[in-house]
């Protein structure tokens, strides 16, 4: 495995090998395994558990790692083809990325939504041009419309707390936040959950369904694992019976780029706070699960975060865990690669 772009990409036995490794991994944190080996991390946007989790993943494992932030402690990044580079960026990725290959094993990108074209948007042209200039193994820290690490972590999650894939119900909502978010989060739940096997319900409020392209994506996971997906704006349908509710903000794509629309549309939901009365009683049981940052008392209530259902904290502690099993996963296979 030299790329981890897209859960997606992987086949059945591919996942299950990272999950157990990952398991392993928990029980087993110290190593030497990638002694001498180098991490490079390219944050266009910020990060805390992405960051510091590769970061102590890769030292637990025996090797190091460095950071680059373009535009704050290092030059800006221009991605565009063909710009005349007359504006802030004085280093375009076509020069950069193939250098940094030179200096790191592999390396991870972190690059967030433009937010003002879905299609563009939907299509990740940053993460497809940067990861197509690597020449080392290469992680999506986050793009545009994925995140895979918070996917594997969130399915490891899923079967620590032992909720059921065949008959799992799984309810990805939407929340209130004071700002249109990115697509990524959601959009890579939804299928991981789907590609799980679980029966999966996205709750929202009239206007921001997920694109037709993403739920496209997680029907087909479904079919091919046996589980369902389903859309309504009707909490109480959503919910009954449900084992996880994973609560997350994202952009209205019937006003995609327009903040005014956009803002206009938000306004409307600030009822859209997760608390406990949410799951009364059709989901006495579900467990709350949300990526982190968590707005509180926006997103969901303290009650919640704070109670016993919340695996925040838990799904944050598996990104460590399943992320050095990908690191081990791509350099041992980069190792054999260079010895044949």
């Amino acid at each position: 495995m030299r790329r981890f772009l897209d859960l997606e990409h992987l086949d059945d036995e591919a996942i299950a090998r990272l999950l157990k490794s990952a398991s392993d991994l928990e029980a087993r944190p110290i190593r030497d395994t990638l002694k001498g080996r180098v991490l490079g991390l390219v944050f266009m946007n910020p990060s805390v558990r992405t960051l510091t989790s590769f970061q102590s993943g890769m030292a637990q494992l025996g090797g190091s790692s460095w950071v680059v932030t373009p535009g704050a402690a290092s030059w800006g990044f221009e991605t565009r083809d063909g710009v005349v580079m007359n504006e802030g960026s004085a280093e375009h990725v076509r020069e950069a990325i193939p250098v940094l290959s030179q200096y790191a094993d592999a390396l991870g990108l972190r690059c967030f939504a433009g937010g003002t074209d879905l299609a563009a948007d939907l299509r990740d042209p940053v993460l497809a041009s940067v990861s197509g200039l690597a020449s080392v193994p290469f992680v999506n820290l986050e793009s545009a419309i994925n995140h895979p690490c918070q996917a594997l972590a969130d399915w490891k999650t899923l079967d620590d707390l032992g909720v059921p894939r065949a008959g799992g119900r799984f309810v990805l909502s939407w929340a209130a936040h004071p700002k249109p978010l990115p697509l990524a989060v959601p959009s890579a739940v939804v299928t991981m959950a789907a590609r799980r096997g679980m029966d999966v319900t996205v709750l929202r409020p009239e206007g921001f369904g997920l694109p037709p392209e993403v739920m496209q994506t997680a029907v087909q996971a479904a079919g091919f694992s046996g589980g369902s997906v389903q859309e309504t704006d009707d909490r109480a349908m959503a919910l009954e019976g449900a084992h996880v509710l994973y609560a997350k903000s994202w952009q209205a794509p019937t006003a995609y780029g327009d903040p005014n629309a956009e803002g206009e549309l938000r306004a409307k939901h600030t009822d859209w706070c997760v608390d406990e009365n949410w799951f009364t009683p059709a989901a006495q049981d579900a467990r709350f699960m949300h990526c982190l940052p968590v707005r509180r008392n926006i997103v969901v209530r303290d009650e919640v975060l704070d109670g016993p259902r919340s695996a925040v904290v838990q799904q944050a502690g598996n990104r460590l865990h399943v992320q050095k099993a990908v690191l081990l996963e791509m350099l041992e296979d980069s190792d054999q690669e260079n010895h044949q």
